[in-house]
């Protein structure tokens, strides 16, 4: 029997090592760019802390771009955006390549003393 084939946010919760919400934010960023954590808070039904957590993550992995924005008012937001989808696709690439040469690196020290294989 075959394994359907992992979908996007699989794919990108595997490479990044990051959790459901996680890329469920980033996937909100791309349909809504520009989105303050209150509005992701509400789009997701999240609290703001959780979403604040999830863009750290996002920012930290180079996923979602953040944006001071002016208030009338005075004082200022924070706009969120995600990554291009495209650029976010390259940096997937990238980021498996280098993980696919630590296990190479790895594998091939197996059984040569500078790293147990067992």
């Amino acid at each position: 029997m075959l394994m359907d084939e992992p979908g996007f946010e699989h794919v990108m919760q595997c490479v990044f090592g990051i959790q459901d919400h996680e890329c469920r934010t980033y996937v909100e960023l791309l349909d809504v760019p520009g989105s303050t954590v209150s509005e992701l808070a509400e789009d997701l039904d999240r609290d703001r802390s959780n979403v604040n957590r999830s863009l750290a993550t996002l920012m930290e992995k180079r996923l979602v771009e953040r944006e001071r924005r002016l208030l009338d008012s005075g004082g200022y937001v924070y706009q969120y955006t995600a990554v291009p989808l495209p650029e976010a696709k390259e940096r997937m690439h990238e980021a498996l390549e280098e993980w696919s040469e630590r296990v190479h690196g790895r594998i091939d020290g197996f059984g040569t003393g500078s790293n147990e294989a067992f």
